[in-house]
């Protein structure tokens, strides 16, 4: 289709990330370990932080250029072992560059064992005009496993008076539990284009976001929406066969964080058991 993105060519940074983690062994105190960072090009991971008492391992995702251009391809796997906690974040905005035609291309893969809870949680992502970007996030559950998962996406940045004219994004959440899909979600954007003014589209807003969580309890939603306060119609939940999906259109990412966060700490108890704890990267 006519302005979007093209495969990227065999230019530009190559970067992978590989993580594994697993239960600590043994009778002792139960705590998630990363046993697994392997990676290649500028993608990388700071050691892991335990700031919770039931020993959940938070891990911040590093791209060290910090913004990514056209012909890079960036991808992430993960894989959780049975009865692990993870939360997974990123310490600032990733930033999709200007491409003078090959597309950008960010791939995600999250493989989550019976009895482990994931936690994904990035900060936002910003396409430049003229950007050209391909990004995958698919999270495979197992049997009883759990997610709470956001992907926040802004075309432009209007706080410095800049639109998205140019430029085309390509977009893909799945979640499955065993082999079966939860919720597949693909957006196609040319920049310019009707879908950005539309209102089956970004209806003129900048800001496009989606919040995944698996949870059964049947008062979660009235909870989300609780905690979402007065929006003025921005965002939306539902919930149905045991996922709640939380929409956001608007102006800002900030506030789609903010209001995110907001629903993260009123369904983590439900989703996971626990209350939330802030990530420490969130703060700085």
């Amino acid at each position: 289709m006519r302005g979007l993105p093209a495969a990227a060519p065999d230019t530009g940074w190559r970067a992978r990330l590989d993580l594994g983690f697993a239960p600590t062994p043994g009778p002792q105190a139960r705590r998630t370990r990363l046993v697994r960072a392997e990676h290649s090009g500028p993608l990388q991971v700071q050691r892991p932080f335990y700031p919770e008492r039931d020993g959940t391992c938070h891990v911040v995702i590093l791209h060290p250029p910090g913004g990514v251009v056209g012909g890079d391809r960036l991808r992430l796997d993960a894989a959780l072992a049975g009865d692990c906690g993870a939360l997974l974040t990123t310490p600032s905005a990733a930033r999709f560059y200007r491409s003078a035609g090959a597309a950008a291309v960010q791939e995600q893969t999250f493989r989550v064992a019976p009895g482990a809870g994931l936690e994904w949680l990035p900060q936002e992502t910003i396409l430049f005009e003229g950007a050209r970007v391909t990004t995958t996030t698919r999270i495979e559950l197992a049997g009883d496993a759990r997610c709470l998962a956001w992907e926040i996406t802004c075309l432009g940045r209007p706080a410095a008076g800049e639109g998205f004219a140019r430029g085309a994004l390509d977009q893909h959440i799945e979640l499955w539990r065993d082999g079966a899909p939860l919720y597949l979600e693909r957006s196609r954007v040319a920049g310019g284009s009707e879908a950005q003014a539309a209102a089956w589209g970004f209806g003129g807003e900048a800001v496009c976001a989606t919040l995944l969580a698996t949870v059964d309890a049947a008062d979660a939603c009235d909870a989300a929406r609780e905690a979402l306060g007065d929006t003025a119609g921005r965002c939306a939940a539902t919930q149905c066969d045991g996922l709640l999906l939380l929409r956001y259109r608007g102006p800002s990412a900030a506030e789609a964080r903010a209001r995110f966060i907001a629903v993260w700490q009123a369904l983590r108890p439900a989703v996971l058991g626990k209350a939330a704890v802030l990530p420490r990267i969130w703060h700085s």
